[in-house]
């Protein structure tokens, strides 16, 4: 008999792999057993829903009928009010004007009486559009008050002509069937194209014409980046065509004015200033007002009462500053009572220990910040409708990001206070810390307190930037919207706003790992 090799027994399971795993399963005790830590979580969560969902005030009237706003081709809620005069035009042709003038009023804070001047979003060029219906397709060639030729179509699409003088300046939309280009001429005889668009679901006879629009603008009553409060004041354009040539037209067509949108918020305001048009001699004469632009959030460019889906996460700083102690403590309480000893001796390798609290505590914040995000967008946009605001319409895609995101941004923001608290060691310190580091420039940021530059900077560089994770609504360059801010817009985008603050939470949990292995416990 033979004696045969004996092989040793080796585990299939990795001895480290079940060591984190024992390190995970501690913390969360100690995370669980403390009953604070618990009850400060649970808070922080009912917090950011009762703030969003009781004491939010979203302007809501009492009616609990929202306004009717009219929808676009993408299905944005638009702002569609000017002053056309048109006739009905052929699937294959071409109109050509010059524009010779485009001057202008508008209102003031202090003032109820307009005064002159053309504000820079004033219109004035030809339109080749759907139907005269709010809302219809279109695309249109113009003059601006401060922004040179535009060429500008389904409410969302500008592109800019050639530069040089805005006025005198000739215009030219060709049709055909369903493309319609545009052409910018400064003397008339040589053209350069600006842009082609194509409009699905244009009819065959479709609505060609010259007109004039002349959006509302918004002053903040403070010099602030964010929206802190002001007025949207109205304002009127007329602009003066000659030179005017249609080609395609309908026999027997004859131009005709119209105020499209004339039971709108902008055109029931200034309509006592002599909305409409006069022809003498080839030259058209026409008054405008309102705008033809997709509507933005605050309603600064319109009188509609508009929110977003990110409106009721106003509490989610709220839970965040609760949070934010709660991962403190974590660390600190055992710097304090002398028990990081006892983990750093079960654990002798300490950036395992760190990353294993991180986790737990990160992991906590994100799992219960979840649902209690997602009740105040999904359950806030149904309390803002019921009171008759309009809430701006998002994808699934956009909703799931601000859910999703605004959870993120709890579990990183407690990553980053347990970092902070294991480099400074000290509670009250690191509390101080993460507050001055993460909410103080959302403060400076959102109120008046800084100018727009400064503002604008804090949401740029600095942790607050990851609030952009809630915007939930496109900034579009073709609007005047003087508070672009938060809590409805932000200067990063979504994503990029978010990773600067989990650049700056990599940041301390380095400089936190390097220091738990250099100094004593």
């Amino acid at each position: 008999m033979t004696a045969g090799s004996i092989t040793a027994y080796r585990s299939a399971q990795r001895t480290a792999d079940d060591g984190f795993r024992h390190l995970l399963h501690a913390e969360w005790t100690k995370f669980r057993t403390v009953r604070g830590w618990l009850v400060a979580v649970v808070a922080a969560m009912v917090l950011i829903d009762v703030v969003g969902l009781l004491l939010v005030h979203d302007g809501t009237r009492s009616s609990g009928q929202p306004r009717s706003v009219p929808a676009g081709p993408g299905g944005e809620a638009v702002v569609d009010s000017f002053t056309l005069v048109g006739q009905p035009a052929a699937a294959y042709g071409s109109l050509t004007v010059r524009v010779t003038s485009l001057t202008g009023r508008h209102g003031t804070v202090s003032s109820p009486s307009l005064v002159r001047g053309v504000v820079p979003w004033a219109k004035a060029g030809i339109i080749i559009t759907q139907s005269t219906r709010q809302g219809a397709a279109y695309a249109a060639l113009m003059v601006t008050g401060g922004h040179g030729v535009r060429m500008q179509a389904n409410y969302n699409s500008d592109v800019a002509g050639m530069p040089g003088a805005a006025s005198p300046r000739w215009l030219r939309l060709t049709r055909s069937g369903d493309m319609v280009t545009g052409y910018d001429s400064a003397g008339g005889s040589h053209w350069a194209e600006v842009g082609t668009v194509h409009l699905t679901g244009l009819p065959p006879v479709a609505q060609a014409g010259l007109f004039v629009t002349s959006p509302m603008t918004f002053t903040p009553n403070f010099p602030s980046f964010a929206a802190t409060g002001g007025s949207s004041v109205p304002s009127v354009a007329t602009g003066v065509f000659d030179h005017v040539t249609l080609s395609g037209a309908q026999p027997g067509g004859h131009w005709a004015g119209q105020v499209v949108g004339a039971d709108g918020p902008t055109i029931g305001t200034i309509g006592q200033h002599g909305l409409g048009f006069r022809a003498a001699g080839g030259r058209f004469t026409v008054t405008g007002s309102g705008d033809i632009a997709p509507v933005v959030a605050g309603g600064t460019n319109s009188t509609y009462l508009t929110g977003t889906i990110g409106d009721r996460l106003a509490g989610l700083i709220f839970g965040m500053l609760v949070l934010m102690v709660v991962g403190v403590l974590f660390i600190t309480a055992e710097y304090r009572r002398g028990l990081i000893r006892t983990t750093l001796t079960a654990s002798p390798r300490r950036g395992r220990a760190l990353a294993a609290k991180v986790l737990v505590a990160g992991l906590a914040a994100f799992v219960l910040g979840l649902p209690a995000t997602a009740l105040a967008v999904v359950a806030g946009a149904q309390l803002s409708r019921n009171g008759g605001q309009y809430v701006l319409p998002v994808g699934w895609p956009t909703e799931l990001r601000v859910i999703a995101g605004s959870a993120a941004l709890l579990g990183v923001a407690t990553v980053l206070a347990v970092a902070v608290g294991t480099i400074l060691r000290r509670g009250v310190l690191a509390v101080v810390t993460v507050f001055a580091v993460v909410l103080l420039p959302y403060v400076l940021g959102y109120t008046s307190v800084l100018p727009p530059s400064g503002a604008r900077w804090f949401f740029q560089v600095t942790p607050a930037a990851a609030f952009a994770i809630q915007q939930s609504v496109p900034q579009y360059p073709q609007v005047s919207a003087a508070q672009y801010g938060p809590p409805d817009y932000f200067p990063l985008s979504p994503w990029a706003g978010f990773a600067v603050l989990c650049a700056y939470t990599a940041a301390a949990l380095a400089l936190a790992f390097f220091l738990l292995r250099r100094r004593d416990a």
